[in-house]
């Protein structure tokens, strides 16, 4: 191999050689950790959703250490807990080109006392969803000097496994399937070490899904909303960054539990969150948060608001 590279080199003309001379001083200059073509942290974790973003929210990064030209792959295993729930999630991603993300992910809700009071002791949720990123324009890290952000526009689909609470969901017109069409700006200013990602959801998710989409008893709204979501990270070292989230929720369960007769007790709140995430490593992050997911089937809790731990890791490469 040696033996080819310096035959290569002999042949080239002297304004090659000045190229790969200018190239090479760049490389030299650039950070260490960016041999895998991404700052750490940068591409984000793994949402509970599957996609590369935050905790709660998609980022329009793409997932993986994985720069133009590669394909890089991503795992995640998350837990967050509340005064009266816990949710488990898991999945994986891929990363091609940096251009496209394909991910996957199974959500597990163990419904607690809510449950219980419903007859159903011991109910936990599943939900499987499948989703696609695709990056329409911008470079995060190359255009971090301007002001123009990374754009990217995103698809998710769920699917809500059967329980015995679709008897529940069916009589409230809530289907136990859905898709999310979201379109996400990511805009990171490298000097300040500032990361902030604006993120639009068109949704009809109860709770993310989890009590299915939409509803119709009552005259209940049955049609999409467009939610708002916002990220804020601040790299306090390249391998460290704190921030906070915030997802806006529809509240279509709402109407169709007055019409139940439960009057606000289907009531849905915002999802926030406070995070610090650390990378031991380019291919390790760990993500710990204070959780506020508002209220949740509000008539089976006394309306607590159910705020508490989150716990992810992620595996890139």
């Amino acid at each position: 191999m040696p033996h080819t590279i310096h035959s290569s080199l002999r042949r080239r003309p002297a304004r090659h050689l000045l190229a790969l001379g200018a190239t090479a001083a760049l490389l030299a200059h650039a950070p260490a950790h960016a041999d895998t073509g991404k700052l750490l942290l940068t591409g984000g974790v793994s949402t509970i959703d599957g996609a590369a973003g935050g905790g709660l929210s998609p980022w329009a990064v793409i997932g993986s250490q994985a720069s133009a030209g590669q394909t890089g792959f991503s795992t995640h295993l998350s837990h967050a807990r509340t005064q009266d729930y816990k949710l488990n999630a898991f999945g994986a991603a891929v990363g091609i080109n940096d251009r496209v993300e394909l991910s996957v992910a199974r959500q597990d809700f163990d419904t607690g006392i809510t449950g219980t009071l419903l007859g159903l002791p011991g109910l936990n949720l599943k939900q499987d969803i499948v989703g696609a990123k695709f990056r329409v324009a911008g470079d995060a890290i190359l255009d971090s000097d301007t002001l123009m952000p990374q754009i990217a526009v995103g698809v998710m689909a769920k699917r809500l496994g059967s329980t015995g609470l679709d008897t529940t969901l069916s009589a409230l017109g809530a289907k136990r399937s859905g898709t999310d069409l979201y379109v996400s700006a990511t805009k990171l200013f490298l000097a300040q070490g500032l990361l902030v990602n604006g993120t639009l959801r068109a949704t009809k998710a109860n709770q993310g899904g989890l009590l299915g989409h939409g509803a119709t008893l009552g005259g209940a709204d049955n049609g999409y909303e467009l939610m708002p979501e916002l990220s804020v990270a601040w790299l306090l070292r390249k391998n460290l960054a704190v921030g906070f989230e915030y997802r806006a929720m529809p509240d279509k369960l709402n109407k169709a539990g007055a019409a139940a007769g439960l009057g606000d007790g289907l009531r849905a709140g915002d999802w926030k969150d406070l995070f610090i995430a650390w990378a031991p490593s380019k291919n390790v992050s760990l993500t710990l948060a204070y959780v506020d997911l508002g209220t949740v089937v509000p008539a089976t809790t006394k309306g607590k608001k159910q705020t508490g731990t989150y716990l992810s890791a992620q595996f890139a490469f």
